[in-house]
């Protein structure tokens, strides 16, 4: 990617903070709604939500895709070009936690898939020293991972990688190098910060967001022509030299209440990316742009 080329610039509106956490995240779908026009405004092309209930109160795949809907309903009438997408859902199979897609793809709301090609311990540690007392493990299989992009392929999705470690990209490059990877697809290096993401403390995953980290991930991509971006869970991504290091590499930036809950609102977090994307002498991709730049399905 050229260093003079349009920036993608992605916004993840809410995730799991709460109103209570922040109250600038949008959580009912008026909300959502009028904050992806507020962002696209702003200078935000690609847009990724969390549901606005919790999974027990949705019933099912249907009402699960439902949910999503009726916020990107509402902001598609008034932005058509918007890229828009989900995330993926909790339950006992892969197909319940993500067929929701494909319900969204087929009435044309949505633009990609939330694919994480990978497992990994989403906790941190606490006071006394000790990582979390959980069994929990953010599990994906090889076959969860072949089920999802096989999705996306056939229901014309871009696949937005989540590469919590390079585990995951080794996974992403050997789609790639295969010709199994989505048209349309773009790897999202998560570097991971110490403000509450998943708990409070030093993060049990991914690489702090240092120079030498993104580093590595762009020796592993090599000379590929895979769109990327860079985000940071759990803090200020805009704050740390790994955002200005991506845009003089020819990366892309995603920011947003999701990944940074501390965050003034989430138009104010992409004005800023805006800033940071002129002062590196570089513009900023509209959704028209950004479709063409990864080669979205139309």
């Amino acid at each position: 990617m050229a260093t003079d080329s349009p920036v993608i610039i992605e916004v993840a509106l809410n995730g799991v903070t709460s109103k209570d956490r922040n109250p600038a995240v949008p959580v009912e779908p008026e909300e959502i709604a009028a904050d992806i026009i507020a962002c696209a405004e702003a200078g935000a092309s690609v847009f990724h939500t969390h549901p606005t209930r919790p999974p027990a109160a949705r019933r099912g795949v249907s009402d699960t895709a439902e949910d999503y809907a009726t916020a990107y309903r509402l902001a598609l009438a008034d932005r058509p070009d918007l890229l828009l997408y989900p995330t993926m859902s909790g339950g006992a199979d892969i197909g319940v936690r993500y067929d929701h897609h494909q319900l969204l793809a087929e009435e044309h709301l949505i633009r990609f898939g939330c694919l994480d090609p990978g497992s990994v311990n989403l906790a941190s540690f606490g006071s006394d020293g000790l990582p979390s007392a959980t069994d929990f493990v953010y599990s994906n299989s090889p076959n969860d991972v072949r089920y999802m992009m096989e999705l996306c392929t056939q229901s014309g999705l871009g696949a937005s990688l989540a590469i919590y470690e390079p585990g995951f990209l080794r996974m992403t490059l050997g789609y790639f190098d295969g010709g199994h990877l989505p048209s349309g697809s773009i790897a999202k290096f998560y570097f991971s910060g110490d403000d509450g993401f998943f708990g409070r403390g030093t993060p049990t995953y991914s690489a702090p967001p240092l120079p030498e980290a993104l580093e590595l991930y762009l020796a592993m991509l090599g000379d590929r022509d895979l769109p990327w971006a860079v985000t940071l869970l759990g803090g200020d991504l805009l704050s740390t030299p790994v955002a200005r290091q991506a845009l003089d590499r020819g990366g892309h930036l995603r920011v947003g209440l999701e990944d940074d809950p501390s965050a003034e609102s989430n138009a104010v977090a992409v004005a800023r990316a805006v800033d940071l994307v002129a002062a590196a002498g570089r513009p900023v991709a509209s959704s028209a742009e950004a479709a063409a730049i990864l080669n979205l399905p139309s």
